[in-house]
């Protein structure tokens, strides 16, 4: 299992091998504790849960502080399950950003920057209505149901309401640069969320291209 959770740093740029410019984020990747192991047998599937960041036992409710204590870990302030073989790694383990390497194909998943609620110019991008002549409906979405039949508004008509603030997978990221020392992970391209928000970097088992 190459999987494993972080934080985002920010962007910056690197040149490459070739002299191109890129545009890379930066990711604190790890070290993660494995705080529980799943199995078919007894949870009805195989998995395990990974444990990062430091949080003070006075911040922890019974039911963490129960959980950690029961798989004689340390407590962790997020948690998160990958699927993989159970045999493969055991509680109290500790997975550190060495399981990526330079040329591999990464999969990132975060949240997106949450932006409240959008009217249908912002968030799906309507053109809006004329601005002059004494038209008053700048932004508004325009006639949106139908005549006698159906009588309704279809489900899924594009309409203001919630922007942002959605799981969101940038798939097939390439990584640029591991640092071990620092736990930094530099993936070409960018990344949902703000900085420092909590991200989950997943393995394809796949390299890039001419690599």
């Amino acid at each position: 299992m190459n999987a494993l959770i972080g934080k985002k740093i920010g962007m910056t740029q690197i040149y490459s091998e070739t002299g191109i410019l890129d545009p890379v984020t930066v990711l604190e990747v790890g070290p993660c504790r494995v705080t529980q192991v799943r199995t078919a047998k007894t949870d009805g599937y195989d998995a395990v849960q990974l444990g990062f960041g430091e949080i003070k036992d006075k911040h922890l409710n019974k039911p963490k502080r129960g959980h950690f204590e029961k798989w004689g870990v340390e407590a962790s302030r997020h948690l998160r399950e990958f699927r993989c073989e159970p045999e493969a790694h055991k509680a109290g383990d500790t997975l550190s950003v060495e399981l990526f390497q330079v040329g591999e194909l990464v999969d990132v998943i975060a949240n997106s920057k949450g932006r409240g609620f959008q009217g249908v110019v912002k968030r799906h991008r309507f053109h809006g209505g004329k601005e002059t002549h004494g038209t008053k409906t700048h932004d508004s979405p325009g006639s949106i149901g139908a005549s006698a039949y159906p009588g309704r508004v279809v489900k899924g008509k594009k309409l203001p309401g919630q922007m942002g603030n959605t799981r969101v997978t940038i798939k097939n990221l390439k990584v640029v640069g591991v640092d071990t020392e620092r736990n930094l992970l530099m993936v070409k391209g960018s990344v949902p969320g703000a900085r420092n928000g909590i991200i989950m970097v997943r393995s394809t088992g796949r390299m890039a291209k001419g690599t």
